[in-house]
């Protein structure tokens, strides 16, 4: 599960990488941390949405519970209620430089972070909606773990390659559910001693459905 990630580029730099108009007021850190600004390519922009789509949680009494943003989508249930209209309607792509994972013991566990050998931004595959909390929200797709992480997560977001990511954007379901498959190249891998929890400024918990 993906609850951080790095883009560290600016939005007219990804916007022509990416061929599309880029929002020129888009805010957003280069950490990104669930429930909190990111970039998105969508609808032929780039522009920023908020990390995780809302779920409202109910409480012991019924009485409804600040929602809480899904950041990781399944690629094995993208056809269930909670992602179905997004998957077949509302697909993007979110532009990344590095993720991260929590590595070592609990308590103690450190940054990992994984990105493409040489590729300062890539593609991962995303959903977005519209939402009355947030506004427009996204998040990211999951799929297998890659063989150079299978020590740290068993998930990792699908990253499409730049032939891909037109088939994800405009193809049918079916085109898109056979892109969801583990990156087959190799992934750059860099271990940090900063603490997973340093510098955090995700105001919500995160989750993956």
């Amino acid at each position: 599960m993906c609850n951080l990630y790095r883009m560290t580029k600016g939005t007219q730099e990804v916007a022509k990488l990416f061929e599309v108009e880029g929002d020129l007021a888009a805010n957003y850190a280069h950490e990104v941390y669930p429930g909190l600004p990111g970039l998105v390519v969508a609808q032929g922009r780039a522009r920023v949405m908020h990390w995780g789509f809302p779920l409202v949680l109910t409480g012991r009494q019924g009485q409804k519970l600040k929602p809480k943003p899904v950041t990781n989508a399944r690629e094995d249930k993208l056809l269930t209620g909670f992602w179905r209209d997004s998957f077949v309607h509302r697909r993007c792509l979110v532009p990344v430089s590095q993720w991260a994972e929590a590595e070592g013991e609990k308590g103690r566990m450190t940054r990992t972070w994984y990105g493409l050998p040489d590729q300062e931004i890539f593609a991962v595959a995303g959903l977005w909606r519209p939402s009355a909390e947030w506004g427009d929200v996204y998040t990211l797709v999951m799929v297998d773990g890659h063989p150079q992480m299978a020590e740290v997560h068993d998930r990792m977001p699908l990253i499409l390659s730049h032939a891909a990511q037109r088939y994800w954007l405009e193809g049918s379901p079916d085109e898109a559910l056979a892109l969801c498959r583990t990156w087959e190249d190799a992934i750059s891998v860099e271990r940090t001693d900063q603490p997973w929890a340093a510098g955090k400024a995700s105001p919500r918990q995160a989750g993956l459905l």
